[in-house]
């Protein structure tokens, strides 16, 4: 651990996002006991109006403290994000490690099923499922996950393979232990760096997604606060008002960037053919 976290200090792209994300999760905690202003009030007669020393960032359309809403829109992201990735790693860690176990037919089915998962585009899944349970962050959530099932699932079954090639696999197995215990023992601990490295990868695709779909009207719906939702709001106020379309894209971006950035550290740091390329 403290080998890691010394080459963790020495790497810049790392410790910039790990700032970010660090800021973006802070906002989002801070933000469930204390926003400059309710972020729900309707104020009509306040509505764009521009940063001042009370409105840090100004009022949209509606009279709403805009950095009250993006604050509280961090929790839509961040939640979103992090159960759709968990619902995508539970299930396609277990689907790829049993085929990378078994191989045979049952490798080749979860294969084409993951083929088929991922020819339907993320936003096509969820204008499919909304449209038959209705637009909701729980039906994003849904939509996002599934999407997630096939990533995880490859990126475990490929690590998974390589590693049953390995002698201390192939001991184990030799010592009577069946593929269950192999997989739970050897398998998947010495799979944890590559799975961490695109679960942060993917929380930035999903988070993303959330903001894409509420851009549609298929995420998270008012008066709960979505980035991707005030993007949509804004374009109507371009020119009178651009900081409602400004700051919730950068919201997105620096959360995005700052999770790409995190994920190619970690990949960086835990890979130790890179360690002298990319580490120093």
């Amino acid at each position: 651990m403290k080998a890691f976290l010394g080459r963790a200090r020495r790497h810049v792209g790392f410790l910039v996002g790990a700032t970010l994300v660090a800021i973006v999760l802070a906002t989002a905690i801070l933000s469930t006991v204390w926003t400059p202003h309710p972020h729900d009030d309707l104020r009509m007669a306040l509505k764009l109006k521009p940063a001042d020393t009370t409105w840090w960032l100004g009022t949209d359309h509606r009279g709403r403290d805009v950095l009250s809403r993006i604050m509280v829109g961090a929790q839509t992201s961040i939640v979103v994000g992090l159960i759709a990735v968990s619902i995508g790693m539970a299930i396609g860690v277990a689907l790829g490690a049993w085929a990378a176990a078994r191989r045979g037919w049952v490798d080749e089915l979860l294969s084409r099923f993951g083929d088929l998962v991922l020819s339907m585009p993320a936003v096509l899944l969820a204008i499919l499922i909304t449209s038959v349970f209705g637009a909701s962050a729980t039906n994003a959530i849904l939509a996002i996950g599934i999407f997630n099932i096939p990533v995880f699932a490859r990126v475990t079954r490929g690590a998974a393979l390589t590693l049953w090639g390995r002698d201390f696999v192939r001991a184990a197995a030799a010592l009577g232990l069946g593929p269950l215990t192999i997989t739970w023992r050897h398998v998947l601990p010495n799979a944890a760096g590559v799975l961490l490295v695109q679960a942060t990868i993917q929380f930035a695709v999903a988070i993303l997604a959330e903001a894409g779909l509420s851009y549609l009207g298929l995420g998270a719906q008012p008066p709960v606060p979505s980035w991707g939702r005030m993007l949509y709001d804004a374009q109507t106020y371009l020119y009178d008002a651009p900081g409602l379309a400004i700051w919730p894209g950068l919201a997105i971006a620096l959360t995005v960037l700052g999770l790409n950035m995190l994920g190619d550290g970690l990949r960086d740091l835990l890979d130790p053919r890179l360690r002298p390329l990319r580490v120093g």
